[in-house]
């Protein structure tokens, strides 16, 4: 169930389904770079103004899903105009600022973005574009994102499923939001 929170700016009520912490893994193939297995966090959160705040968190995981280092950081923050047109500012730990447009699809959670302009420092590898698919799926966050290289066309690099992750006080406003279920707990199904 998608929850809308009374303190969110009218214009996001699209990009609801997005807001929340976010953790699961994926896999990551690009040539010239480690194929893996990752473990993300991702939280998207709100302050009442016109945008969503993303942050981003992934790592390499052992062949156990073991945490083995950081593979990749990056933060931003997303907008959504009248006709459900998207726009991120994002920035990663590699050196790279992009500017993605994109747009909701009509009569379903799904983001389709499209990098428009990416600045790199001297530092950062090679990158020159990519493209990113987000999805709401049966109450899970999934996404798939393509990259391109002056070196190599436009191919998918990354791609996780995401669970939304309940902290311990979010679990207890459900609690006390259950009210008087019946005792056997099973009248409650019928």
């Amino acid at each position: 169930m998608i929850e809308i929170p009374s303190d969110l700016h009218p214009d996001l009520v699209p990009l609801a389904f997005l807001l929340g912490n976010w953790a699961g893994a994926g896999v990551s193939d690009f040539p010239g770079a480690e194929q893996c297995n990752f473990g993300q966090e991702v939280t998207f959160s709100h302050d009442g103004r016109d945008f969503l705040e993303y942050v981003s968190h992934s790592w390499v995981l052992d062949s156990e899903g073991k945490k083995v280092r950081p593979l990749e950081s990056e933060s931003g923050y997303w907008r959504i105009d009248k006709d459900r047109k998207v726009e991120v500012v994002m920035a990663r730990d590699q050196g790279v600022i992009e500017i993605w447009y994109g747009e909701l699809a009509d009569q379903k959670p799904q983001i389709d973005l499209v990098t428009d302009a990416v600045a790199r420092t001297a530092a950062s590898g090679p990158y020159s574009g990519g493209k990113r698919l987000y999805g709401y799926v049966k109450s899970d966050l999934m996404w798939v994102g393509e990259k391109a290289t002056p070196e190599v066309e436009l191919r998918p690099y990354m791609s996780a499923h995401l669970k939304k992750v309940v902290t311990p006080e979010e679990v207890e406003a459900m609690a006390k939001n259950l009210g008087d279920l019946p005792d056997d707990g099973i009248a409650f199904f019928k």
